[in-house]
């Protein structure tokens, strides 16, 4: 120990022997890394991983957050994610001046996002479209054709000519040279070479007419080109809002560049566009603030003057649904941050227990080594600096290839949070045995007075957690979560954890008596293992006073972390599934467009489906009226549906329950003196509340069908038909109104509840009568009304189904990434809690091997052997896990009222988490049978040892 306090060296040493002048003391980190190779391996590998982790999750993290700002831009379509520039079409525009303002527009938009690589859209298109008067033009049902003409630059790149030549500049006194497509063509009997006639337009000079010069076809109908453009590859067949049913074509022609100024007397004025579509792979999610900036100066900012300066177009206006897009991913990524942070704060609370740990351990190993060279003459800070060189050998390469690995496997251009969690990781991996150490070389002033102090300050420190912890949980109640857009609330994510701190401090105060007293009991029994075992479990392992307490603390913050999302997942879940069937109004909806209507036929045989627990068809009118003498008529929603199945679906989805007994009445048009009998009727609370609260027999007024009266029967709340139950309405049972008025037996929608097969709905819809009209539309667009597959229902008809639409909530990237990082980290904090129990176990292994060698001589067999392991080490481990289920079950009593989940299930709810006790135990119980499994391995392990292993004359235990 010579190099730890060496002698004063004289002035002049004399000459060493030849002999030893090569002779150097060994170093200390050699010294220490030979003695304990093993030690130092598994110490390096457990830095490896922690900082493999540490700086793994931000990256990862940042890695799904972009991935799911992107996609869910790609979700909202092209026509959402493009910045549209509008400008007044001018007599001097030419298509070489469009030309360059696109570029401009392209240019400027190159900083926090980029333009597609598809391009800019950009072209000319008139205000309306001019009615053709060519008596040769098809006309359905006689009104005469539209056409609207439009500028598209660079169409050849994207259409292919199928006849005559693509247009180019004419004459003034020549027709506007156009191509339509090829269907247009077809669809209105247009030839190659036609001149088209305009109607006149009032107080302006005669337009000249088009010349349809050649035809195409759209190459890749996909393409983003056509995204904005209708009625462009086809004709659109306009209905009138009407009952007229008198219908008309409208097409879209297409003209030459160098013929701009001509389409200002030919359409009374046109409008230049450009659409830059923005592409979502340019954008970042820790980088959106930024780019809400840049996109706000391009709209109304700084950009946008600059761009009119520019270009010499003091008109020109930017436009884009993109601001509103930034704010809901915003508000979206807010509300996934808790449970995306919830996961990683709870493994690093365990990483951090482990780490503790195996500082104390590491020191309660190497304690009497560091006394002896602290009595040998070794300064504090002598023996720090040689512990600092020790640790730095072991855990710096391994932090290096840790970062390294988590930087290669995982790329993203956001470099800070990554390295600064690393470095986290490793300075407390470096520091943690190093402090340890420090606290054990300390001076103490008497070993009475220290234990005095030392429970003093342990009372004070508790007291003050549970101090901490009593004020989170009531700022959290107070305030609630923070409000969007503030990013991850750091006091919502620790309240969690706080609690499970504060719950083992409690656990450690209670765990003794409650073992002992357990022990004492099972004392008074038969047999000796158990008492033993449970007086072992009380007393604490290695010496010390006390059970450890870091070992079930890992398990316990593992199981309150993993509870407490696993409930906030179970949620909203819970959530989806139920805001689905409120807005499908039971498991199955169908509805026909306004105006047709659910053939019998097909009611009846969806009925008969399997699953089908309830349906009925509903007859919905949302035009009916409450007339009563003298007072203003009340605007009303009329429901005729079936008492009993409706009652039934009421009650499935837990909206609007009744007594279908409520309803019943008998059958018949009218009383013998003619007078009409009230149709039973439940009325909603708000059209009670504004008839006074005196709603009796009322008369109903429906528009193109006559009067009924209906009599007041009960009240309900909301009706699963109708989202919006503040909307007053009124439900009628079909056997009496359709009795009254026949009119409402033409059912329009059909609800049904039970585990019905959706598919053998769209067969059976496929199946039923198209309404002539329909068929007739059909045949003039050449688009079918029902497509071939079985699978396709008729166009217009609508249906729903609840389990789709809890499948659409719940594809949503952002909460999938927050679910895949939730779920690694729960299972990486109950790997490091096994670690935990593991390191304790062995810190115990030669102490319990010397006893058991001990009682075996006085005649303990191998199994009674390994249950007195078992029932040592497992009741501290059950203790943990109860305590993080009564912690994660207290946390979301706590914690629950402050939280919305309305962003994570994808509509508006309440706020407040509801308790889900199955989801809550479902990782206590996996968590726990995982340590309880390496409790068991290391018991067999231990148990297989012999005798003269472990117990040998003169050592000690």
């Amino acid at each position: 120990m010579q190099d730890l306090a060496p002698p004063a060296a004289p002035a002049t040493p004399p000459a060493a022997p030849a002999k030893q002048r090569g002779h150097r003391p060994a170093r200390w980190v050699r010294t220490r890394l030979r003695a304990a190779p093993w030690t130092a391996l598994l110490n390096a590998v457990l830095v490896f991983t922690v900082v493999l982790l540490s700086t793994g999750l931000p990256r990862g993290v940042d890695r799904g957050e972009d991935a799911a700002l992107r996609d869910f831009l790609r979700d909202r379509g092209i026509d959402a994610t493009s910045l549209v520039t509008h400008a007044e079409l001018r007599p001097d525009d030419t298509a070489a001046r469009l030309d360059a303002v696109a570029e401009r527009l392209t240019a400027a938009a190159d900083g926090e996002f980029r333009v597609s690589a598809s391009g800019p859209v950009y072209g000319v298109r008139t205000a309306q479209p001019r009615t053709l008067t060519d008596p040769q033009l098809s006309r359905p049902d006689g009104p005469d054709p539209r056409l609207r003409l439009r500028y598209l630059a660079r169409l050849a790149e994207h259409a292919t000519l199928t006849e005559g030549r693509w247009p180019a500049a004419s004459p003034a006194d020549r027709p506007l040279q156009i191509v339509v497509s090829q269907d247009t063509a077809e669809k209105l009997d247009i030839r190659v070479g036609d001149v088209l006639s305009p109607e006149p337009l009032p107080r302006l000079p005669p337009s000249p007419g088009t010349e349809v010069v050649g035809t195409f076809r759209v190459r890749d109908e996909a393409d983003p080109y056509w995204t904005d453009v209708s009625c462009l590859d086809r004709p659109c067949l306009r209905i009138p809002d009407t009952f007229e049913w008198k219908r008309w074509w409208e097409a879209t022609g297409l003209t030459s560049g160098d013929d701009l100024p001509r389409l200002l007397t030919w359409a009374d004025g046109g409008q230049l566009y450009w659409r830059l579509p923005v592409d979502p792979d340019s954008l970042r999610a820790d980088r959106l603030p930024q780019a809400e900036r840049e996109l706000a100066s391009h709209l109304t900012g700084p950009t946008a003057a600059r761009l009119a300066a520019e270009t010499g177009r003091p008109d020109l206006r930017t436009f884009s649904s993109l601001p509103e897009l930034f704010a809901l991913a915003t508000a979206r990524r807010d509300a996934a941050a808790p449970l995306a942070a919830l996961g990683p704060a709870g493994l690093a609370g365990v990483v951090v227990v482990v780490l503790c740990l195996a500082a104390a351990l590491a020191a309660d190993r190497r304690g009497p080594e560091l006394l002896l060279l602290q009595a040998r003459g070794g300064s504090r800070r002598g023996v720090l600096r040689w512990l600092l060189g020790e640790g730095a050998t072991l855990v710096l390469p391994g932090a290096a290839l840790g970062t390294l690995l988590a930087l290669l496997l995982l790329p993203t251009p956001r470099w800070g949070p990554a390295l600064l969690a690393g470095t986290a990781a490793t300075a407390f991996a470096l520091l943690a045995f190093p402090a340890r150490a420090l606290l054990l070389l300390s001076p103490r002033a008497g070993a009475r007075r220290g234990a005095r102090s030392r429970g003093a300050r342990r009372v004070v420190g508790e007291l003050a957690l549970l101090a901490v912890t009593a004020a989170a949980v009531v700022e959290v109640r107070r305030r609630g979560a923070a409000p969007p857009g503030a990013g991850i609330d750091p006091l919502l994510v620790a309240a969690p954890l706080l609690i499970a701190l504060g719950t083992g401090l409690l656990l450690a105060r209670l765990q003794p008596p409650l073992l002992g007293a357990l022990a004492r009991a099972v004392g008074r029994r038969r047999g000796t293992v158990g008492f033993l075992g449970l007086a072992g479990a009380a007393r604490g392992t290695g010496g010390r006073p006390r059970p450890a307490v870091l070992p079930a603390l890992a398990l316990l913050l593992a199981v309150t972390t993993a509870g407490f999302g696993a409930d906030v997942t179970a949620a909203v879940d819970a959530g989806r599934t139920r805001e689905s069937a409120l807005a499908t109004g039971g498991d199955v909806m169908v509805s026909a467009p306004k105006g047709f209507g659910l053939a019998s036929a097909f009611t009846e045989a969806a009925g008969r489906l399997p699953g089908v627990r309830a349906a009925t068809a509903v007859t919905l009118l949302t035009d009916a009226a409450v007339l009563r003498p003298g007072q203003r008529h009340l605007t009303i929603s009329l429901l005729v549906v079936d008492p009993a199945a409706y009652a039934e679906i009421s009650r499935s989805v837990g909206r609007g329950a009744f007594d279908p007994a409520q309803l019943a009445a008998p059958d018949g048009p009218a009383w013998p003196d003619g007078r009409d009998i009230p149709v039973p009727a439940l009325y909603s609370r708000g059209l009670v509340e504004q008839l006074g609260g005196r709603a009796g027999a009322e008369r109903i007024y429906l528009t193109s069908t006559g009067e009924l009266r209906a009599q007041y029967a009960g009240t309900v709340d909301a009706t699963p038909a109708l989202r919006d139950s503040t909307h007053p309405f009124i439900v009628l049972p079909a056997g009496p109104a359709g009795a009254r008025l026949p009119e409402l037996r033409d059912h329009g929608h059909w609800f049904a509840v039970g585990d019905i097969d959706e598919t053998a709905v769209r067969r059976l819809l496929h199946d039923q009568p198209v309404h002539p009209l329909l068929a007739d539309t059909a045949r003039l667009t050449g688009v079918p009304v029902v497509g071939p597959r079985p699978e396709d229902i008729p166009d217009g008809y609508l249906l729903t189904a609840s389990d789709a639409l809890t499948a659409a909530l719940a594809d949503d990237p952002l909460q999938r990434a927050a679910l895949r990082v939730f779920r690694a980290t729960t299972a990486g904090a109950g790997v490091f809690a096994l670690i935990a129990a593991l390191l304790t176990l062995l810190r115990a292994a030669p102490d319990r091997a010397a006893a058991l060698a001990r009682l075996r001589t006085m005649g303990l067999r191998p199994r009674q052997g390994l249950a007195l392991i078992l029932v040592e080490a497992l009741p501290q481990t059950l203790l943990a896990a109860a305590g993080g289920v009564l912690a994660s079950l207290a946390a979301v009593a706590l914690l629950g009222p402050a939280l919305d989940l309305s962003a994570l299930i994808g509509t508006r709810v309440p706020p407040g988490l509801p308790l889900h006790p199955a989801a809550v135990l479902a990782p206590a119980l996996a968590l726990t049978a995982l340590v309880t499994a390496g409790v068991l391995a290391e018991a067999l392990l231990t148990g297989r040892r012999q005798v003269t292993t472990d117990l040998r004359v003169g050592d000690a235990p």
